[in-house]
This record gives C-alpha cells, structure tokens and sequence, in this order.
C-alpha cells in the first residue's frame, strides 16, 4: 500500500513537470532515488544580513500597538536582524498659530534615520484634533501607500495564487482633510486631486513594476463619473505607460475590479489608484489572504522617509484582543 501511496506521489510530481506514465510504465530506481531527491526538502538556512546596523524609529503607537511592536522587537532580535530602535512618541502637538504637528523630536528622528515602523495609531475623535495618519503623511510626503497581497502557504483560503500590489496615492482625494459646514445639515468634503501627485504616483506604479519583475500595471478609476479629477488622475497614469512600454498598461473602472477580483484575484499584477479607492480595494484584497492581520504595508516618502505599519487601526485590533485574546 505505501508502494503504491509512494508511485502516485511521484506521478502526480511528474504531470506538475508535464511528463505523463501510464499504470503499465515502470519507474527505474535511479528514476525514483532522483525524483525523491528532488522534492526533499532542505532545512531551513539562517539568513545573512550583508549590511551594517541600520537605526530604525520606532512609533509603538495606541491601544495594543506598545505589545504588538514589542513582539516585533523580539522577532528582529532572535532573527539577529542589524537593527537598533529609537523610540519616539508621535502624539501632536500645537505649533505657533494652533497649527498641529508631531514634536520635533520625532520628525527630527525620522528624516535622520529614514525608515519607520509605527503601530496602530487611534484617530482622534474630539473636533480639531487631526487624524495622527493623516498627519505624519503630510508631513513626510508619505504619497505611496504600498501594499502586497501574496498567498500565503499553509494559510489556507477559498482562493489560491494570490500575488498582486496595491499602490495608493497617499495625500489627497478625499482623505484631504477638507471639510466644512455650508448650513446646518449640509456638509461639503473636497475630494482634491492634483497633477503633481497623480504623475507621481503613477510614475512610481511603473517603476516599481519593472523593479519587481511586475508585468503589467492596472489604473483603477471613475473617470466615467469623476470626469474632471479623476480623468486628470488617469491621463497622468496613461503619460506614464507610454513612457513604459515594457509594462503592460490597462484601465479599469472601480466597481468592475471589485467584480473581477472576487471573481480571479490572478488576473491582477500592480494595481495603481486614488487615495479612497486604495484604502478601499486593499481591504478587500486582505480579505482574500485571510484578512488584514497577513497584510503589510509601506508609506513611501518623497525625501527618501520610509514608514511601515500594520495594516489593522489601533481600535481593531483592541476589540479582536478583548474578545479572543
């Protein structure tokens, strides 16, 4: 029985490669010993870390955040990772004029060490308080939000294959910050997109394709309805793919890629958009790996600052701890 478990095992390896036996085909002992070879597995390898120490700023945030990025500390620590942290608090702060900032010790910190990793930070809820997310974008010029959504093996969900990376633009749209009361019971909010932003977002979608062996880019839109902000937003991606040719370019509209990606996740390679649509579109994408908690997530700067986070709000995660922890 286990002879027979054992030549099934190895011709269902063979068709994987294309080479089909029919039940009256004889496998040769060589033929066994190379294909077992084959697919034994190699112990792990520790890895090498070729650069010097790296100081990275630590954010540990709200809520849970302070436990989780202690967690994050000990798994950079067993793994002999060349990091060193330097904690800041990042808390506002009202500057000359009532105008909110994070304390200079914390910016200093991060344009001197470039790249962050921040925990989950609670948005305020009192009126006048800005966003802290909100804040910290502004004021590095965090314009790419990068997130990949790759499979994860072992970790099983209804779809297979997964590997694709969403790109939001990270400063404007309707996460602008511009709101306001024109009378009572009428509220407008300012959806702002600009020609700067969106070339470089878009330029950025390119070149991180060709950097990552990425094949094809796809901008994600609603110029059918948004005609003017988001015809600009998607004028400025096309600009880009012509200077790209080696990346295949598509367009699509939001709704259609929300069908399509419940439908086949594995048609998508980089996908590039406006800032609500990305917070939008990535969640879903999460949920096809098995949800935020296995989604990381990269805040690119224009000065070379880099922040990464979890992907789960502070409040999130304080309710899955409370009623699972």
């Amino acid at each position: 029985m286990a002879g027979k478990a054992w030549r099934s095992a190895i011709l269902n390896l063979l068709r994987n490669w294309g080479v089909w036996l029919g039940p009256k085909d004889k496998l040769k002992p060589q033929e066994v010993t190379w294909v077992a070879g084959t697919v034994k597995r190699e112990p792990p390898q520790p890895r090498i870390f070729t650069r010097g120490m790296q100081t990275v700023t630590l954010i540990p945030g709200d809520g849970i955040g302070p436990e989780i990025s202690s967690a994050v500390m000990k798994i950079f620590e067993a793994a002999k990772a060349p990091i060193q942290w330097e904690e800041r608090n990042v808390t506002a702060i009202q500057g000359p004029g009532g105008k909110w900032m994070i304390p200079p010790e914390a910016k200093e910190s991060m344009n001197r060490n470039k790249i962050g990793l921040k925990g989950p930070l609670k948005t305020p809820i009192a009126a006048g308080h800005p966003s802290m997310n909100l804040l910290l974008r502004k004021t590095f010029d965090l314009y790419a939000n990068v997130r990949p959504c790759v499979s994860i093996e072992g970790y099983q969900t209804p779809y297979t294959d997964v590997n694709l990376v969403t790109i939001r633009e990270n400063t404007e749209g309707e996460y602008s910050g511009i709101e306001h009361v024109i009378v009572d019971g009428v509220v407008q909010s300012i959806k702002l997109i600009t020609e700067q932003a969106s070339q470089r977002i878009a330029e950025y979608a390119f070149e991180y394709a060709r950097n990552n062996q990425r094949a094809s880019v796809t901008a994600v839109h609603k110029a059918n309805i948004m005609r003017m902000s988001d015809g600009l937003f998607l004028r400025k991606c096309r600009e880009a793919a012509e200077k790209h040719k080696d990346v295949k370019f598509t367009e699509m509209y939001l709704d259609t890629v929300c069908l399509n990606m419940v439908q086949d996740p594995t048609q998508f390679d980089v996908l590039v958009m406006p800032n609500l649509y990305g917070d939008i579109l990535s969640d879903l994408c999460a949920g096809l790996i098995g949800g935020l908690g296995v989604t990381p997530s990269g805040n690119i700067g224009a000065n070379g600052v880099a922040i990464f986070e979890s992907v789960c709000s502070a409040f999130i995660l304080q309710i899955c701890f409370s009623k699972f922890g």
